[in-house]
């Protein structure tokens, strides 16, 4: 099994537990925070969003800048755009080639300032980490 193909598997077995994550949301819970700084059940929610829709860029760009939040409205709909974005980032992921994975250069910049410039492969399994590490500390 290739990395690509080892990442793949894991984005497929996390896509249903981060699902549960944003579905179990209540809406009026949205602004809690277990600690003054924490994040709010919103705010982690946004950067989780946030995160699969730059690993989508990643997989298909050389530069991705990085978004920090993906808004939402309401919790139902932070789980149903969720899903879209994580089936745009499953397609992508699809269709990038074991060449580009292990080779091609992706730029990640914030607020439009190169951060660092990473093999395809490294930029993912880093978004993918700190995905990780934000579903535990929502939990």
């Amino acid at each position: 099994m290739s990395n690509l193909q080892f990442f793949k598997a894991c984005i497929a077995n996390e896509f249903q537990a981060t699902k549960s994550i944003l579905d179990a949301m209540p809406n009026d819970q949205l602004s809690y925070r277990p600690h003054p700084v924490n994040r709010s059940a919103r705010e982690i929610a946004e950067h989780i969003m946030a995160h699969v829709y730059d690993m989508d860029i990643i997989l298909r760009e050389k530069i991705c800048d990085e978004r920090m939040t993906y808004p939402f409205q309401h919790a139902a709909e932070a789980a149903e755009q969720l899903e879209m974005l994580w089936e745009r980032m499953k397609k992508s992921a699809d269709m990038c080639t074991e060449e580009r994975w292990e080779r091609e250069p992706v730029e990640l910049l914030v607020n439009g300032k190169s951060f660092v410039t990473l093999p395809c492969s490294q930029m993912m399994w880093f978004f993918f980490f700190d995905l990780r590490s934000e579903e535990h500390t929502s939990e």
